[in-house]
């Protein structure tokens, strides 16, 4: 509101503010769309599957606020799209790999993701992924739906215990952190990280030690590890030959962290046991990879973060991340 002055009159000039608009690219939570619903218009890609890349841009034009998925490339092209009034790009995930993040600090744009919520759900599901592969538990349902089960037998499926183990987990923030707290009483001897640095929180439950000792120590290995210019690729048939024979590969982190063929390669000649993913790049492999029909690789549909409870978690904070943008 403006007063203007006129002579002896004064005038009031109500000066109306564009209304913020927020797109949202996915399903998700109905708290979630409520509480941007309480102070902004909000417009809905109303599908389970991602948006395509055309309606995207069309569709983001003038917004204020966009509320993403790990698997919506969110670059240059779409944040030219939106105008220049968009001020937040808001990712429901852990990570902001799928967001350039630094095209939106070029523009001003805040870029908001949540890493906190996802955390004890990813470390339940790479200890999961550790007692399938350990356990050769998918192998034993595969038996039963293929009627090969007849009678107890002394050896069949026999795969290996977690007692006295040794386990290593790069990347040793909130997800290494969990994996350490939930195997620890499954009787292991040790548990090893490598990080940037030593990490204070650590020194009660995990040892610091170098990437070679890490690799070629542990007997199941984790990969916690966040995706940027050192991690991209980082596993490769030179880190995979200094692995065990005996070993097992887990990745819950991002797919890009492991190459996929030199994996394939590794478990087909032996030089590692067995491998257990959550990721893969890209997501889903092509038709025909290796992996897809490797028997001592287990891989899950990026099921990390597949809690209702938390889903519904990042969803409100992931609008809650706006609201506290666009206020």
């Amino acid at each position: 509101m403006r007063v203007l002055s006129l002579g002896s009159y004064r005038v009031v000039e109500i000066v109306t503010m564009p209304e913020n608009r927020v797109y949202i690219t996915r399903q998700v939570g109905n708290e979630a769309i409520a509480l941007l619903k309480q102070k902004y218009k909000v417009e809905i890609w109303d599908s389970e599957e991602p948006i395509p890349k055309e309606t995207l841009l069309t569709a983001v034009g003038g917004i204020s606020a966009l509320f993403c998925t790990v698997s919506d490339i969110i670059d240059a092209g779409i944040l030219e799209a939106a105008g220049p009034q968009l001020k937040v790009v808001a990712t429901m995930s852990a990570g902001w790999d799928n967001v350039d993040v630094a095209e939106c600090r070029r523009r001003g744009i805040e870029v908001c993701k949540t890493p906190d919520i996802a955390a004890d759900a990813a470390a339940d599901i790479a200890v999961a992924l550790i007692l399938m592969t350990s356990r050769n538990i998918v192998q034993g349902i595969d038996a039963i739906r293929q009627n090969l089960f007849h009678c107890w037998k002394p050896f069949w499926l026999c795969g290996s215990g977690l007692i006295n183990k040794t386990i290593g987990i790069l990347g040793f923030g909130r997800v290494g952190f969990g994996i350490a707290r939930r195997i620890k009483p499954f009787g292991v001897e040790r548990i090893l990280y490598n990080d940037l640095e030593e990490i204070e929180y650590a020194e009660n439950c995990a040892q610091y030690v170098s990437l070679d000792t890490l690799f070629s120590s542990s007997d199941i290995l984790c990969i916690c590890c966040g995706v940027n210019s050192l991690t991209k690729g980082m596993v490769n048939s030179k880190l995979l030959q200094r692995m065990k024979r005996t070993s097992i590969l887990i990745n819950t982190s991002r797919g890009v962290v492991v190459n996929h063929d030199d994996l394939a390669e590794a478990l087909s000649d032996g030089t590692i046991a067995a491998a257990g993913l959550d990721v893969t790049d890209p997501e889903p492999l092509p038709v025909g990879h290796p992996l897809l029909t490797q028997p001592k690789c287990v891989i899950l549909p990026h099921m990390g973060t597949n809690t209702a409870e938390t889903r519904v978690a990042m969803s409100v904070n992931t609008a809650k991340n706006i609201l506290a943008v666009l206020n």
